[in-house]
């Protein structure tokens, strides 16, 4: 099965402080440029294959998807610097293979991505409780904390407090304080509910739900079969196919995949995981036909 990349904020220099809040890195996935278009092609296409590409290819295919070819050919150089990508020549021609850090990188998002959105299993009220706080004066660890955090589906009501309904997510969570070297400075408690407060509250204080939903909302508004229809064989299919798992891609970074108790009725997420699911099913075949045809060409 194609495997699409992982929160490419894990891949990034850290950013400057302003936009260390999380809403502004919410939007900054949510929006597209060369770079992770490139990363969505290479996720999609190239790591399956595990054959080098030609610059052409790749070219084509950002094109096809309204990138001009000098951006294309930017992003290509920037995902090598980053030590993603690797080239050599054959006369005038360059292809370009991934490295073994690309290959984690886009390897490593792979389980998840696809089984994400799946109806999870009933849960038994426990929740996982951390509390990582890292002063003010440190806010590039702190924004790398928040990330990280995020992307392992933890929410905050609180400053220095994060939860999740998942208490098997504490290895994940512990690694990341590894990483960040905060294992010292933080604690962990996994437990039920007590008799103060309601579950809702916390879950209203901790992930903005509105927001992911109103996401939600718009992948289906883009992606319907009542308001689009299936691409033309070829070229057209692949740049749809790209154009889908690009969408699909943010949302386990946004979405805390609550179980369906803490969730509000007819969930707009349940609907937009079962068409992203038929979609590429439906259009993979012809995609990776027209890929083949592409990356093998003249």
């Amino acid at each position: 099965m194609a495997t699409p990349f992982r929160d490419p904020a894990s891949t990034e220099p850290d950013p400057p402080d302003d936009a260390a809040d999380p809403a502004l890195r919410r939007r900054e996935l949510g929006q597209t440029s060369a770079r992770s278009l490139l990363l969505t092609v290479l996720g999609e296409f190239v790591l399956p294959s595990g054959e080098p590409v030609w610059t052409r290819a790749l070219l084509e295919v950002l094109g096809g998807l309204g990138v001009e070819s000098k951006s294309a050919r930017q992003a290509l150089a920037r995902t090598a610097g980053e030590g993603l990508l690797s080239s050599d020549r054959d006369g005038r021609r360059v292809r370009w293979s991934l490295t073994a850090s690309g290959h984690r990188l886009l390897s490593d998002g792979a389980a998840r991505i696809y089984a994400f959105g799946r109806p999870a299993t009933g849960w038994d009220g426990r929740w996982l409780v951390l509390l990582a706080s890292v002063p003010e004066s440190r806010r590039r660890l702190r924004h790398r904390l928040r990330t990280r955090l995020a992307w392992a589906g933890l929410g905050s009501p609180a400053p220095g407090v994060w939860v999740s309904p998942d208490p098997g997510k504490e290895p994940q969570v512990a690694a990341v304080l590894d990483e960040l070297d905060l294992r010292g400075m933080s604690s962990s408690f996994i437990g039920h509910y007590g008799g103060i407060g309601r579950p809702a509250d916390v879950v209203e204080q901790a992930w903005d739900l509105d927001r992911v939903e109103q996401a939600y909302q718009e992948f289906l508004d883009e992606f319907s079969p009542d308001r689009t229809t299936d691409p033309a064989p070829g070229p057209a299919t692949l740049a749809r196919q790209v154009q889908l798992v690009h969408s699909w891609r943010r949302f386990p970074f946004l979405d805390p995949e609550l179980p369906a108790e803490l969730l509000p009725d007819r969930w707009a997420g349940a609907r937009a995981a079962e068409l992203f699911s038929t979609l590429h099913a439906r259009w993979d075949a012809e995609a990776r036909a027209a890929w083949a045809a592409l990356a093998t060409g003249p």
